[in-house]
């Protein structure tokens, strides 16, 4: 039997991963590019628990080991997104980029449940997977 040319998963079908060093996160998140075998990009889904409740750590795309500008899609819900310390409301359905790899971002949920995509890659090079997603793949 041939196997079909798409993948379809649902949020609650995407495994659930954990710290690697079995810390609980403060919020639920699923990769989405491993399971679905995505190659070109970067692609996860973060869900906040509660309403406060982180939905995007805080990070720098360079401290993490890659160049990756990241585009924030804000799929059910609302987040407060905070970037090099402005903060920006973003009600279900806004998109957030950010292009420079060296700006800090998180986001916190303004109602539980909140989902928030996060998709990156690097511009005008094949995608190369950051470094610590071979170690929460495993976890």
């Amino acid at each position: 039997m041939t196997e079909p040319p798409f993948k379809v998963a649902h949020l609650s079908e995407l495994p659930q991963f954990t710290n690697p060093d079995g810390t609980e996160l403060t919020y639920d998140f699923r990769m989405v590019r491993l399971p679905l075998g995505v190659g070109s990009f970067g692609i996860n889904a973060m869900r906040a628990l509660n309403a406060g409740g982180v939905v995007v750590p805080e990070h720098v795309e360079l401290d993490e080991g890659g160049r990756h500008e990241e585009l924030y899609y804000v799929a059910r819900g609302a987040a407060r997104f905070t970037i090099d310390g402005e903060s920006v409301d973003a009600p279900e359905g806004t998109f957030v980029f950010v292009p420079d790899p060296a700006s800090s971002r998180a986001a916190v949920a303004d109602e539980a449940g909140t989902v928030v995509l996060g998709i990156g890659g690097e511009p005008g090079v094949a995608f190369t997977p950051s470094t610590w997603e071979a170690a929460w793949s495993s976890g």
